[in-house]
């Protein structure tokens, strides 16, 4: 089940509690207060406002020519966050996780995410904010995952967790899917291979390469009550390792196919082949159709 509406409220007005109260270290090395502008919970915003803030917010940026210095972007964006635009809200965030053009305080980070999350959590799954909103649910999954140790956040895996299932179960993000399938294999975590199986194999379906890598491993090898189906696996691996290529991920990705392939006989490596490229036609054609 998702995060209930009332919960998720309660708990994004604790953070943003926390977050006004909680001096965090500036990047250079002295204690500043958060700006509580980024920071304060705010009331859901009034549609029309949003919209308009989004449109100027576009018009002043596209209509500067690549000319908008770093700080006018900032006002631009803070001013179409304060009427609530998630766009706004979410660039934000990233600006200050990162360190682009401001300060770099994942505090501040945080509270721009949680603000998207507050006000948006009953966004319809397929409308135009969907992606956004669904993104900031799986950052605020990061954080709490990891604590924020600088500005006193405790590490709350429990609400990470939610907020990870809340993305994959209500927006069906693909990214937030391959996390919780992840936990779902951990011993050590939600244990219950059967759910990680479900979870990856929803994310793989959406072209979401890391999930149908360990889609692949996980169906080659079997665990549980998951029976190993040899050559779905390796088929999945297979479409995982030259999707990835060129990635990040392509380095591990292929260090699993490679340990597969060498246990796997030469009919099984022919047949998961011949199904990989039929597979992996069908994912070429939805990318060029997006």
């Amino acid at each position: 089940m998702p995060i209930s509406r009332v919960h998720l409220l309660f708990v994004t007005g604790m953070v943003a509690a926390i977050l006004a109260a909680t001096p965090v270290m500036a990047q250079d090395g002295e204690r500043t207060e958060p700006k509580p502008e980024a920071l304060a919970a705010t009331p859901a915003p009034d549609a029309g406002a949003a919209a308009d803030a989004a449109q100027a917010l576009a018009s002043s940026i596209d209509g500067a020519a690549g000319g908008i210095t770093t700080a006018d972007q900032i006002a631009a964006y803070k001013a179409a966050a304060a009427a609530g635009d998630p766009n706004a809200l979410w660039q934000l965030g990233v600006m200050y996780e990162n360190g682009n053009g401001v300060p770099r305080n994942r505090a501040t980070a945080l509270g721009y995410f949680s603000e998207i999350a507050n006000q948006y959590a009953d966004t319809a799954p397929k409308s135009t904010d969907a992606d956004i909103v669904a993104q900031a649910f799986v950052k605020m999954g990061d954080y709490f995952g990891g604590g924020i140790p600088e500005a006193g956040i405790a590490q709350d895996q429990g609400l990470s967790e939610g907020y990870l299932k809340q993305a994959a179960d209500w927006f069906g993000s693909p990214e937030a899917e391959y996390r919780m399938g992840v936990l779902y294999l951990d011993p050590d975590k939600l244990a219950n291979p059967l759910m990680g199986a479900r979870y990856l194999q929803s994310a793989s379906k959406q072209g979401y390469v890391p999930a149908q890598a360990r889609l692949g491993d996980l169906l080659f090898n079997g665990e549980g009550v998951v029976k190993a189906k040899r050559v779905d696996g390796l088929m999945w691996l297979t479409v995982a390792s030259r999707r990835a290529d060129g990635t990040v991920d392509a380095s591990w990705i292929g260090d699993l196919l490679n340990a597969d392939m060498l246990i796997a006989s030469p009919d099984e490596r022919s047949q998961a082949v011949t199904r990989a490229d039929s597979l992996e036609q069908q994912f070429d054609s939805a990318d060029a159709a997006n």
